[in-house]
C-alpha cells in the first residue's frame, strides 16, 4: 500500500514576504498564484508547508 500523497496549490502572491519564504515555494515546485505540485506526505515536505500556510492551501490524495 502506499502513503498519500499531498496536492498543494500556491493561493496567495509572494509579494512583500520575506525571502525565506520565496525559497520555500521554489522548493515546493510551486511558480505562481494557481499552481499546483504532489508531493509525498513526508515530514519534511509537512514542515515546508507549514512555514507558507498563509501562502498555499493543501489537500491529502488517497491512492
Amino acid at each position: 500500500m502506499s502513503l498519500p500523497k499531498l496536492k498543494v496549490t500556491q493561493v496567495r502572491s509572494l509579494a512583500g514576504q520575506p525571502h525565506p519564504h520565496h525559497l520555500v515555494i521554489k522548493g515546493l515546485g510551486l511558480h505562481g498564484i494557481g499552481s499546483e505540485v504532489t508531493v509525498d506526505n513526508t515530514p519534511s515536505f509537512r514542515g515546508m508547508i507549514k512555514r507558507v500556510l498563509h501562502l498555499v492551501r493543501f489537500e491529502e490524495i488517497r491512492p
